[in-house]
C-alpha cells in the first residue's frame, strides 16, 4: 500500500512498475471509475511484452481455471421459466416510488 505525500505524490511499489513497465519519468493516467481510481500505464509497453503464443497460453489457462470452478458451482440446469423481476425495476431500484 502506497501513501499520498503531502505534495499529493503516490509512489508505485516497485513490483507493479516492472510488472507493467512503468519507468522514472513516464507519463502515467489517472482514471476516475466509479467509486474507484484506476491508474492507466504507458500506451503499447504491456501489450507488447507479450507474444501472441503466450496471451494465447494465459487465455487457456484462465479457461481451464474458470471451467474447474463451474464444475463445482450449483447452477440450475435451465433457467428459471419466470423471474420475479422486470427489466424497469434495475432502473427503479432503490429510488422511492
Amino acid at each position: 500500500m502506497s501513501k499520498v505525500t503531502s505534495k499529493l505524490q503516490v509512489t508505485i511499489p516497485k513490483a507493479i512498475a516492472e510488472q507493467y513497465g512503468i519507468k522514472p519519468g513516464d507519463e502515467i493516467e489517472f482514471r476516475a471509475s466509479g467509486e474507484t481510481i484506476r491508474i492507466i500505464p504507458p500506451r503499447g509497453r504491456v501489450a507488447g511484452r507479450l507474444g501472441v503464443e503466450e496471451r494465447l497460453r494465459l487465455f487457456d489457462e484462465a479457461t481451464a481455471r474458470q471451467r474447474e470452478r463451474e464444475k463445482h458451482m450449483k447452477l440450475p440446469a435451465e433457467p428459471p421459466a419466470e423471474r420475479d423481476w422486470k427489466r424497469e425495476d434495475l432502473y427503479t431500484r432503490g429510488k422511492s416510488r
